[in-house]
């Protein structure tokens, strides 16, 4: 819950002698170093230990502050991580620009494979996945967060690839997305290849750009 520090100019006239009211004494404004330090250890305690061994006590203890700054933003750590997740739909990845489809799709893949093979990330993803077959709250926040972060790429690669020529004009955004996403993320998360092997990329975007073409 966010406190705000305020005044009350209700009754207070112009040029009244009448003190201001100072806020009350407990009343905090959530510092947002603290709050970026709380996302930061959220994002190592879960890489650590996991959802289900992860509490408020260990984030706290990372980021360096006491469990009261930690439930000042957050009541639980079911909504602390929804929120995290879900803001990751929100920054999306920056899409790709080179001219062609081709291009395009892998520069995405480049960025998405050093994304995925991040050491944070390939703990997290799969055990929010465990988790979110047990918690139907955290399966919608996974599937935004992923379906919504790469459906913006995709549409903008699509969309340009079609302003180009290079693809026809209202093609199966569905299809698109799947074609665009699935590989990658299957090799990558699903079973999770430790490393991708010699012109994989390359190869990959070059037989999507022939799928996508197709369709």
């Amino acid at each position: 819950m966010l406190f705000r520090m305020t005044t009350n100019a209700d009754g207070a006239q112009k040029g009244s002698q009448q003190p201001r009211r100072r806020a009350p004494a407990g009343a905090a404004v959530l510092r947002e170093d603290v709050t970026e330090a709380i996302r930061a250890a959220v994002f190592e305690e879960l890489a650590a230990v996991g959802y289900a061994r992860m509490s408020i006590e260990g984030i706290a203890r990372r980021a360096g502050v006491g469990k009261t700054a930690v439930y000042r933003r957050w009541r639980s750590k079911l909504h602390l991580v929804l929120d995290l997740v879900s803001a990751i739909a929100v920054q999306g990845l920056p899409a790709p620009d080179t001219g062609t489809l081709e291009g395009d799709l892998r520069l995405l893949y480049e960025v998405t494979a050093r994304a995925l093979r991040h050491p944070v990330a390939s703990q997290i993803i799969p055990d929010l996945q465990a988790e979110a077959a047990r918690n139907p709250d955290i399966a919608e926040a996974l599937q935004k967060a992923l379906r919504e972060g790469q459906e913006g790429v995709a549409s903008g690669i699509v969309a340009a690839a079609e302003r180009r020529g290079e693809v026809r004009l209202g093609i199966d955004d569905e299809l698109a997305l799947d074609l665009i996403s699935g590989p990658l993320y299957w090799r990558s998360v699903v079973i999770r290849s430790p490393k991708l092997p010699k012109g994989y990329l390359e190869n990959l975007a070059r037989a999507t750009a022939v799928a996508l073409k197709a369709l």
